[in-house]
């Protein structure tokens, strides 16, 4: 029976926690608080150690908080970040996205910068300066950076949060093995737009009830012994894992098992980790995807795709691994549009009289229960000193 509007408005008879209120995808302000309040409190994935592998080669980064970063690897080859801004005049330093360069010479003034952060030049500067002002007043901004966990480069703008290694905690533990074990390399690297809001594709990421959209996951893994035993592990500070699978690819017409696994791992096994608020891992036996968003405003996000195999593949192993990436998993193959496609839709609804956002599927944290969802609306609500349902009356921003 379709519903009236007053029931179309009214909460879902289920718990709070099992509902989120739409205003929490769509109001400029919740978002503005997000900035502040989730990712500048927290570490995040700003890009791979191998796509800056030589000395002074350096990387732009957009931070999920909305500030720009470039990320250094320095003439004694430690990696660092720092605040993409001239301390003079507040001019963009870096403008491409990636490159080399034993200076950071800001086009403004011509202010130089090496590659630890230390202003190393300034035309005039006695003319101007006299004893004032010197090069040591003009050093970039440091921002906190560890490097781990498969390679990945984590930045923090926050100096008191925890440690990245508190931060992640356990969630990652049954993947180190593989991501530790030998060096990892990027080998594809994507950026899709997408008008959803950017907590819309990570729960994407932390559910499986969707999986009837991907005809390829129903033939490979749906319709095989041991998909509807797979279990959630939530983790501290909203991270979830999802229980691992051996995915039957002979199962979908035309293709084949893989060739090639990472270490530790069985072959065509699949492991898949989700880190709040924005970073998922996704081992899929030859290679690993690493997710990344990147919201724009409340209904716009980029989602960063990365795929890696291992540094010391051969050509060979390389263009398998590159083959097996993206006939599947990659931009490209079978799955990841059609995710696109869904938060896509859901995008396309925010604002435009959507009810409330139902995650009450409960089957004992099996594949098909949204506990991941959960778990992280309830970091989100605590982190943001409000309830993800709403405000309880009723009234929403749908």
């Amino acid at each position: 029976m379709a519903r009236t509007p007053a029931q179309w408005t009214s909460q879902p008879p289920v718990p709070s926690t099992h509902y989120v209120d739409p205003s929490v995808y769509t109001d400029p302000q919740i978002f503005a608080e997000e900035r502040e309040k989730i990712f500048a409190k927290t570490w995040f994935l700003a890009c791979h150690e191998s796509e800056i592998p030589e000395k002074y080669d350096y990387r732009t980064f957009r931070h999920p908080a909305g500030r720009n970063l470039m990320i250094v690897r320095g003439d004694d080859m430690q990696v660092r970040a720092f605040y993409n801004v001239c301390p003079h005049r507040g001019n963009t330093i870096l403008y491409n996205p990636s490159g080399n360069a034993k200076h950071l010479i800001c086009i403004f003034h011509a202010f130089a910068f090496d590659s630890r952060g230390s202003c190393v030049d300034i035309p005039r500067e006695k003319a101007g300066y006299q004893e004032r002002l010197s090069k040591d007043d003009f050093g970039l901004r440091t921002v906190r950076c560890e490097t781990g966990f498969g390679g990945f480069v984590y930045v923090a703008l926050d100096e008191s949060v925890e440690s990245l290694s508190d931060f992640i905690g356990h969630a990652l533990d049954g993947m180190l093995e593989s991501l530790n074990m030998e060096p990892l390399e990027v080998f594809s690297f994507h950026r899709a737009q997408v008008d959803t809001n950017f907590k819309l594709w990570h729960d994407t990421n932390s559910e499986f009830y969707h999986d009837y959209m991907h005809y390829h996951n129903r033939q490979t893994s749906m319709l095989q012994p041991g998909y509807f035993e797979r279990r959630y592990t939530p983790f501290k500070n909203g991270h979830a894992e999802v229980g691992d699978q051996i995915v039957n690819y002979e199962a979908y017409e035309g293709y084949k098992g893989r060739d090639l696994s990472f270490p530790g791992m069985k072959m065509n096994q699949w492991k898949m980790v989700d880190l709040f608020p924005g970073m998922t891992y996704n081992l899929r036996g030859s290679s690993l995807r690493i997710d990344t968003v990147m919201p724009v405003s409340a209904t716009s996000t980029f989602v960063e795709y990365r795929g890696l195999g291992l540094k010391r593949d051969t050509p060979d192993e390389r263009a398998k691994r590159v083959h097996d990436y993206n006939s599947i998993w990659g931009p490209f193959g079978r799955n990841l549009h059609e995710d696109l496609l869904g938060v896509h839709g859901q995008g396309k609804a925010l604002g435009r009289g959507q009810t409330y956002i139902v995650q009450a599927r409960e089957e004992d944290r099996t594949i098909h229960d949204e506990i991941g969802m959960r778990h992280f609306y309830a970091e989100w609500s605590a982190r943001m000193g409000r309830p993800s349902s709403g405000n309880g009356n009723g009234s929403h921003g749908g």
